[in-house]
């Protein structure tokens, strides 16, 4: 009951799905007025199906200025697990350290390693290729919302948030499984967090000690987004525009950032860009600003209209819509993949 009267209330809490079909029409008649169902694909022609869906972050990462992203090993599923530990080796990485899909989605098998036993047991449950990164520990995650259109040096920030992950703290009484049941949010992931922390469900945490549930801040991995909104300036944009400028070929999407302050990424240092996010990016911060569900719609209008213009000045330029059948072949094998992640990232402990 208590379940059903937060997601009741909370609309953000809501199956994506439900949250869309009321502007679903609007994406139909973009799809009409381009003469393309896939009208999005035109808008970062650097990436594959426009940055939509089942893109590489290796292809992503060679559209980012050097230095601008972790230190990143590609592994392929299949190799020899000692081949990965020499080149782990080889290349200079240490423990902790990052893993993840090298085609993802919503933080699906993002997980923090500590030691080669962390590794090792991941490398032989991966079905697919993966990334290994340098583990990233700057304590602040922001998402920022970019577009610009094609030909022109200067974009927009339309929203800017910092990420919370999914914990809960300690009370000096109360076992881990009894904060998870206490905490709204995490309640709602219940059995999710019974198989992912079962050998600590027991364990009663200090009063004050914080116990992290997900490494992944995404919305969807039950992540809190907050807004920073009154951080938006000119010298937050003049980073933006750099990083946009420098591929010459992303023009709509949602970067996820961390940093050590919004000052320093301001001063473009000390940050580290973990995704850009195109065409299927969602505008983080429909959530982090206290929105109702139709002033949340209006904010995703204005994107699709952008997302829209966007891709057709690209296509005026010479960059092709993916053709029907191409498109749905390749939306079709990026959801099964999806799917076969979601199913393993259930199961698999943090």
């Amino acid at each position: 009951m208590k379940n059903m009267l937060y997601t009741i209330t909370h609309w953000e809490a809501w199956d994506w799905r439900l949250k869309y079909v009321p502007i679903i029409p609007a994406w139909v008649w973009y799809c009409i007025k381009s003469r393309s169902l896939w009208f999005f694909t035109p808008s970062n022609p650097a990436l594959v199906f426009g940055g939509f869906d089942g893109v590489s972050k290796k292809d992503m990462y060679l559209h980012l200025p050097p230095g601008s992203y972790p230190k990143s090993l590609f592994i392929k599923n299949n190799s020899p697990f000692n081949e990965v530990e020499n080149l782990f080796l080889l290349k200079g990485f240490k423990y902790p350290a990052a893993v993840k899909p090298e085609t993802g989605r919503m933080g699906f098998m993002f997980r923090k390693i500590e030691n080669v036993a962390d590794l090792k047991r991941y490398h032989e449950t991966m079905p697919v290729n993966y990334i290994i990164q340098e583990f990233i520990d700057y304590p602040l995650e922001v998402s920022a919302f970019y577009y610009r259109f094609p030909g022109e040096k200067k974009g927009v920030i339309t929203g800017f948030i910092k990420k919370e992950s999914l914990q809960v703290i300690g009370d000096g009484k109360s076992t881990v499984l009894q904060l998870i049941e206490m905490s709204p949010r995490a309640r709602l992931r219940l059995e999710e967090m019974k198989l992912k922390h079962k050998d600590k469900l027991n364990e009663i945490l200090e009063k004050g000690k914080p116990f992290k549930l997900s490494h992944a801040l995404n919305l969807s991995r039950g992540g809190k987004l907050v807004s920073m909104e009154s951080e938006k300036d000119e010298q937050l944009l003049q980073v933006f525009d750099q990083l946009s400028n420098y591929s010459k070929d992303f023009y709509y999407g949602r970067y996820d950032i961390k940093c050590t302050s919004v000052e320093d990424l301001k001063h473009g240092k000390n940050f580290t860009i973990l995704e850009y996010n195109g065409s299927g990016g969602e505008p983080h911060h429909v959530y982090g600003n206290g929105n109702t569900l139709l002033q949340a719609c209006s904010i995703l209008l204005h994107h699709w209209n952008m997302l829209y213009k966007i891709s057709k000045a690209s296509n005026h330029k010479g960059v092709p819509y993916w053709g029907l059948k191409q498109g749905w072949h390749f939306f079709r094998e990026a959801n099964k993949h999806v799917q076969r992640l979601k199913k393993l990232d259930a199961a698999y402990p943090v």
